[in-house]
């Protein structure tokens, strides 16, 4: 975990928490606003439930899958998979190969029937060297917006359309205290943050990535690793920090 423990305040700029005078009622404890396309929420909101937080799940993008072929696809003898959204799309494994990117990935494409690989770091990059290993040269099943782009072929299988901020997530952003947002991509926490332009709470960003710190656009707490454990890690990381930071 990397950076520095800011939040941004009312008027969107980095500070510090708003501290509370003796005397007067302590801060409400911080809420995580997760703001991944639902399933995916859901299944961090599961991951983190025994930190006790509030959570509260206000999507602003959805996967949709789009039309591509298909055929291409699923005869692919080596695909290149960077996101489960993109799994559905590469078909039955049958003992096909699989380059993927992070642990859920991973799972999914395993259940899916490939043999599995996965780069050394968590990120597209670390891919590089399987990929340059391959014997046959292997198509990237993506969305249409990614992080980085991998060399050789690709296919858009799924889009990450964006969504209005739901009220729920306004409500969090127009309230005292702190709130969470994990940030688990540079385009999520890019709507995050044109989402967030204005909010009234105190915000935690935590990135998943120092490619998704830069595009929220501040210095930031980073996950040691882009993955669901260490941005599990960083929360609970975060709830201590704001636990410390409490007045006695």
């Amino acid at each position: 975990m990397r950076g520095p423990w800011a939040c941004r305040g009312r008027a969107g700029g980095l500070g510090h928490p708003r501290s509370t005078a003796p005397g007067l009622s302590s801060m409400p404890p911080p809420v995580l606003l997760l703001t991944r396309p639902e399933p995916a929420s859901r299944r961090f909101a599961e991951e983190v439930a025994d930190l006790g937080l509030r959570t509260v799940i206000a999507p602003l993008m959805r996967i949709e899958p789009v039309a591509h072929d298909a055929q291409r696809a699923q005869a692919a003898p080596v695909v290149v998979l960077t996101s489960v959204a993109a799994v559905p799309a590469a078909g039955t494994g049958a003992g096909r190969r699989a380059i993927c990117v992070g642990d859920a990935t991973a799972a999914a494409a395993r259940e899916a029937g490939f043999v599995v690989e996965t780069g050394a770091t968590g990120e597209a990059s670390g891919l590089l060297p399987l990929i340059a290993a391959c014997d046959t040269v292997p198509l990237h099943l993506r969305g249409r917006h990614v992080a980085a782009e991998l060399p050789g072929p690709s296919l858009i299988v799924y889009d990450q359309v964006a969504l209005p901020l739901p009220e729920a997530g306004r409500a969090v952003l127009d309230g005292e205290g702190p709130v969470l947002l994990p940030l688990f991509s540079p385009r999520s926490a890019a709507l995050a943050a044109e989402a967030a332009a204005g909010a009234r709470a105190q915000l935690v960003p935590l990135a998943i990535s120092a490619a998704a710190a830069r595009a929220w656009g501040g210095a930031m707490p980073v996950a040691a690793r882009p993955d669901g454990a260490s941005m599990r890690a960083l929360v609970a990381a975060a709830v201590a920090e704001q636990s410390r930071r409490e007045p006695g």
